[in-house]
């Protein structure tokens, strides 16, 4: 079957739009094709600087038929209806309309609707152009004569060509025929913009990609990183280094080039006196270039490795110059920023932030510097923390946020505290929980494990939660502004992964004292699940147990979540489930039917089968064994003492009639349903919980 090859070659096209741009190509079209009934074998899509690519394989050569049936108007409707009929189905009179017999409802016409297929290349001479100028880059441009012409293409720069050509892999491909903006479609592309710049004619995608990498342009963005990555490496090992790997500078300088040329250049040795991070920022900000560290001592190296986009007939060595030079005076300015940081204490900085306003209904960054150290001296027992140590580093958390080093490179906010914090001969603890307190920041971020620097990360993240939700500045929908899911993410991960018990609820209520403390609740326990899904957990379970209420220990509900997610897994746990919901059930129809809860406790001497007597025994066994558990957080104990209840519910349901004809026993036997449901909510809200 045929392939497809389409290209659009424009000017450069921003490295960060580069990827979502090759995914929304290959979407649009292989959407359309499916839309017009022409399934396809594959797709993949391609992005450099200059151009886009997509090959899709297998393409039927033309649409398959189309037959339908369309349902008309009763035989002697008003003739409004039938001629509405008539051009709706294109019919030119209801002689060519057959008739539907119908008993019922009556007889009436149906139009039998035949649509031959097209040739898929006319499908996607109209399909393509419609993409090409919907597709959806954040900012577009419009350019030369044509521009100021109504419905003049916007492209995210001028847009200089396009191939599509269609065809099998044994012929001859053809052009599709369309026109852009007097951008002929057609089989020609250009290479390299400096060593291959003459024009290239190609056929189809193995030829289209075998010439580019003729003309020096590697088409596969995987391809260019894994050359960098490889390339930079060896180049490192050569020197006795070891390349500071870093994914997202990768991905952004595979975006700038189509010829990658690695090379390495140097600065000056006195530079290393500025913090390491400081230096790296600068070289990866300025010049977009990678750093290497010594392969011994692991410590920076004054070196860094740097991707050209041309083979430099001077080997490479005035683009090294050029850029040494540009570091040169960037790290110079960073050097400065950092000695003139170093000249003023972190303390002494804080009374600016008397005039700087973090929120206008949160009053000033110093008010909120105030709320973390007051929160984190009332958390700082809770998690074995120092309290005088756990305020002074909530103190200066914030202060390198004034600095000039951070001023320059926002980046290394928290850090260059630390730095400055251990110059000044800060507590050890307090210099590390300045630069800590904003972690994690995501997913792959480090937890603290020190404990002061986890009760200033706690008291930052729950003070921003609840200063917003008091104002009623909560997250909707995909907006989060204030990034207070990632806050309510990283409390959760400070007190899963450091074994914390925190009463959330209570430390709420010291935080902010007018928001709803059982809504902000329902929000963590909404991130909750996201988290543990993530994890493999069952979501709903989580549902199981903060359904029981008061569960504000976030700790105890993952254990507890924990302990019920193995329990659920076994055949016992499978069961009682089962069994815990049929009594549910049961009680809900017969507590609508009668208008009433069916609670308080049975009364034995109504008991006349033994499997009732024996299903009352085993709940009380249950709950002295289960409560005990439970009181001693044993939630896998209190679970094993669940299963003891299973023999005795199956064996209820398989031997006694609940609705008994004598109210009384009926009534004693709901309330005996009642008293499973009750004994399984020691542990979690079975309800809750999904089959």
């Amino acid at each position: 079957m045929p392939d497809l090859l389409l290209e659009l070659f424009s000017e450069e096209i921003p490295a960060r739009m580069q990827a979502k741009a090759a995914e929304d190509l290959r979407r649009m079209v292989t959407d359309k094709l499916v839309a017009e009934g022409l399934v396809y074998e594959g797709a993949k899509a391609f992005a450099t600087p200059r151009r886009l690519a997509l090959t899709v394989h297998g393409i039927p050569v033309r649409q398959p038929d189309l037959k339908d049936e369309r349902k008309g108007p009763k035989i002697g409707a008003p003739d409004a209806a039938v001629q509405g009929f008539l051009k709706a189905t294109g019919l030119k009179s209801l002689d060519e309309a057959k008739i539907q017999k119908d008993p019922k409802k009556g007889d009436f016409y149906v139009a039998l609707i035949e649509k031959p297929g097209r040739p898929a290349i006319d499908v996607l001479a109209d399909i393509l152009p419609v993409i090409v100028r919907t597709f959806p880059w954040p900012k577009s441009m419009r350019w030369g004569e044509r521009s100021a012409k109504p419905g003049a293409l916007q492209w995210v720069r001028p847009l200089h060509s396009i191939i599509a050509t269609f065809g099998p892999e044994t012929e001859e491909p053809e052009i599709i025929k369309f026109d852009i903006a007097g951008i002929e479609a057609g089989q020609v592309t250009r290479g390299h913009r400096f060593m291959a710049p003459a024009e290239i004619s190609v056929r189809r995608f193995e030829d289209y990609e075998a010439k580019l990498q003729a003309a020096k342009v590697v088409l596969d963005p995987a391809r260019r990183k894994d050359i960098i990555l490889a390339d930079a490496k060896e180049l490192a090992f050569a020197q006795g280094f070891e390349l500071v790997e870093d994914q997202v500078l990768l991905d952004e300088v595979s975006g700038l080039i189509e010829w990658p040329v690695v090379l390495m250049g140097s600065f000056d040795e006195s530079f290393l006196s500025i913090p390491g991070e400081v230096i790296r920022a600068t070289i990866r900000n300025n010049q977009k270039c990678f750093v290497v560290r010594d392969a011994k001592s692991g410590k920076l190296a004054n070196r860094f490795i740097l991707v050209a986009n041309i083979e430099a007939s001077d080997g490479g060595k005035a683009i090294v110059a050029g850029n040494e030079r540009v570091i040169r005076a960037r790290l110079s300015d960073a050097k400065f920023f950092y000695e003139t940081d170093l000249k003023t204490k972190l303390e002494d900085r804080l009374p600016k932030f008397e005039q700087i306003v973090f929120h206008e209904k949160l009053g000033t960054q110093a008010e909120r510097i105030a709320r973390i150290e007051r929160l984190a001296a009332e958390i700082a027992p809770l998690v074995g923390a120092d309290v005088a140590k756990a305020k002074r580093a909530a103190k200066l958390a914030k202060a390198d946020l004034l600095t000039e080093a951070v001023g320059e490179f926002p980046e290394v906010q928290g850090l260059m505290g630390k730095y400055y914090a251990q110059a000044a001969g800060e507590d050890a603890s307090v210099a590390a929980a300045i630069e800590e307190h904003y972690k994690p920041q995501g997913p792959g971020d480090r937890v603290p494990s020190d404990p002061v620097s986890i009760a200033v990360a706690l008291a930052d993240k729950i003070d921003i939660l609840t200063g917003f939700w008091a104002i009623d500045e909560k997250p909707t929908g995909s907006k989060d502004p204030f990034a207070l899911r990632r806050a309510a993410l990283g409390v959760i991960r400070l007190v899963a992964d450091n074994g914390i018990r925190l009463p959330l609820l209570s430390i709420f209520g010291k935080a902010a004292k007018s928001h709803d403390k059982s809504d902000l609740l329902a929000f963590f326990a909404d991130r909750l699940k996201v988290q543990l899904r993530e994890q493999g957990a069952r979501h709903d379970l989580v549902d199981a147990v903060f359904a029981l209420g008061g569960q504000d220990d976030l700790l105890m509900v993952i254990r507890r979540v924990e302990a019920l997610g193995k329990f659920l897994e076994s055949d016992d746990g499978k069961n009682l489930l089962a069994g815990t919901k049929r009594a549910s059930n049961i009680l809900a129809i017969e507590e609508k039917k009668d208008k009433r809860k069916f609670d308080g406790a049975p009364d034995a001497s109504l008991y006349k089968l033994d499997e009732e007597k024996a299903l009352a025994k085993a709940i009380d066994q249950v709950k002295a064994d289960a409560g005990a558990a439970l009181a001693k957080e044993d939630f896998a104990a209190a679970m094993a003492a669940m299963a003891k209840l299973r023999p005795a519910v199956d064996a209820f349901f398989d031997k006694v009639k609940v609705n008994d004809d004598d109210p009384k026993v009926r009534e004693n036997r709901l309330k005996l349903l009642n008293e499973i449901r009750s004994a399984t909510r020691a542990v979690a809200d079975f309800s809750k919980i999904q089959d």
